[in-house]
């Protein structure tokens, strides 16, 4: 007979290899927001070395989201043929190489191509480092292993921040972006002893090893045992992304639907802030100095929202903080707007568009940024629901490139007022499409949303 203390110290010690491995493959998510975030405050050192004007800040900002999307889209591909954990690898690998070219680029067309590899590692990480996270977790624990995820990437973007706010001080941008490297190397010999994915090694035919990693993950045979039988009866549902978008109207309407949510996302001008805020700070009559302390109260701004969103939106429901995230981000863009045309004389003015601004942040953080992800996720039917997320993933990265590389255009073309202004007005029409498309998928089934869709009811109702 088991002594019972045995038990409880495997029990134990699982826990503990569990929490090592969840928190390593969240890192992924660290090095996405030290990514985004890095840029934002050397782009007015880089321009100054170069002589550069916006049209190429703007190609060196988005080339990153162009790699993403390549990412992204050989992701699936890569984690299905060589397995979860290789992918992180190369991921983490890429990340380390795109780094440090990117500190010695000579020349901007050189950065150019050094964050076109960031971004290939990015968008894989993105895609695998989830995907990975859910395989391993617990049932219990998946909802807030993922969301640990996506914590990490506004943390990484606040560290971004607040790393560049000091070196900025000394215009040392090479530093600004080599010093992400670090972080890298750590997540890449962090990755060498993760285990691979149960569900892979079940798709491999490696049942033994399944069952192995999940026995230390568990801390129990019979419970990884169990589990894998249930990964084996899941897989017995192929995915048919392509076959099933061919010859189904349904899928095609959700397809579409995840397209849209993801379209909105970036419209909402998110990435404007995150991007740009030095910039618009400047803009809005600050110094250097400023200017950086400012992007790392919006950093870490965004990081406190999004507990919001972790703690309300079982609670509340999609909808309604969907609606509350819109109206939030219409008023605070529209109020900066409005201050930025009367041209912000005062003192007080110009601290009340940077408290507008923070607004504006923290609608985003506590609605449309973390639950556009949940719903994408949520739509899908089974048979497809890997591809539907893919093309999600894909087009995020695109809409992120667009509004990237159009910023500072519409800046010089339409004036900052006018600019803000549009902004406000997509968040204002989101309104509309978020009561005409999006469900209440709120405390239902995936197996029931997925019943309502290919039942032909409206794309609103299938969460009812």
């Amino acid at each position: 007979m088991e002594h019972p203390g045995k038990d409880l110290a495997a029990a134990a010690s699982a826990r503990r290899y569990m929490r090592y491995v969840a928190v390593l493959a969240a890192l992924a998510g660290l090095m996405f927001g030290l990514d985004v975030g890095v840029i934002s405050g050397a782009q007015q050192f880089i321009q100054r070395t170069f002589a550069i004007d916006d049209r190429m800040i703007e190609h060196i900002v988005s080339s990153m989201m162009v790699g993403a999307a390549v990412g992204a889209g050989l992701a699936a591909w890569l984690s299905g043929h060589f397995g979860r954990k290789r992918s992180l690898l190369w991921s983490a690998s890429l990340f380390v190489a795109g780094s440090l070219a990117s500190a010695a680029a000579g020349s901007p067309v050189a950065l150019i191509g050094a964050r076109l590899v960031l971004g290939v590692a990015i968008g894989i990480a993105a895609f695998t480092a989830p995907l990975y996270l859910a395989e391993i977790a617990p049932e219990d624990k998946r909802g807030a292993m993922i969301s640990t995820y996506q914590l990490m990437i506004t943390i990484g973007i606040f560290l971004a921040f607040v790393s560049d706010t000091v070196f900025s001080y000394s215009g040392r941008w090479r530093w600004m972006l080599g010093i992400i490297a670090v972080p890298g190397i750590a997540f890449l010999l962090g990755v060498l002893g993760l285990p691979e994915s149960p569900r892979w090694l079940v798709l491999r035919g490696r049942h033994d090893d399944a069952t192995g990693v999940l026995n230390r993950l568990r801390g129990d045979e019979t419970t990884a045992r169990a589990e894998v039988a249930e990964i084996e009866e899941r897989l017995r549902t192929p995915q048919q992304g392509w076959q099933l978008l061919r010859e189904n109207r349904n899928f095609r309407r959700s397809v579409g639907l995840g397209i849209a949510l993801q379209v909105v996302q970036q419209l909402t001008g998110i990435n404007i802030v995150m991007y740009y805020a030095p910039r618009i700070f400047a803009d809005m009559g600050y110094a250097t100095g400023t200017q950086m302390l400012f992007t790392a109260v919006v950093g870490l701004t965004n990081v406190l929202a999004t507990f919001i969103a972790i703690g309300f939106v079982d609670r509340i429901g999609r909808k309604p903080i969907l609606y509350a995230g819109f109206v939030v981000m219409a008023v605070g863009l529209a109020v900066v707007g409005t201050l930025m045309a009367s041209g912000m004389a005062t003192q007080g003015q110009r601290l009340l568009a940077v408290a507008m601004l923070l607004v504006f942040v923290i609608g985003f953080a506590f609605s449309a940024g973390p639950l556009v992800w949940t719903l994408c996720s949520e739509i899908q039917p089974l048979k497809g629901r890997d591809f539907g997320i893919g093309v999600s993933t894909v087009t995020n990265w695109l809409g992120t490139a667009a509004v990237g590389a159009t910023f500072l255009t519409l800046l010089n073309h339409l004036g900052h007022a006018q600019t803000f202004w549009l902004y406000a007005a997509f968040n204002a029409s989101f309104l509309l499409f978020t009561w005409a498309f999006v469900p209440e998928t709120k405390g239902v089934s995936l197996e029931a949303i997925e019943r309502r869709l290919m039942d032909g009811r409206a794309l609103r109702e299938i969460g009812e």
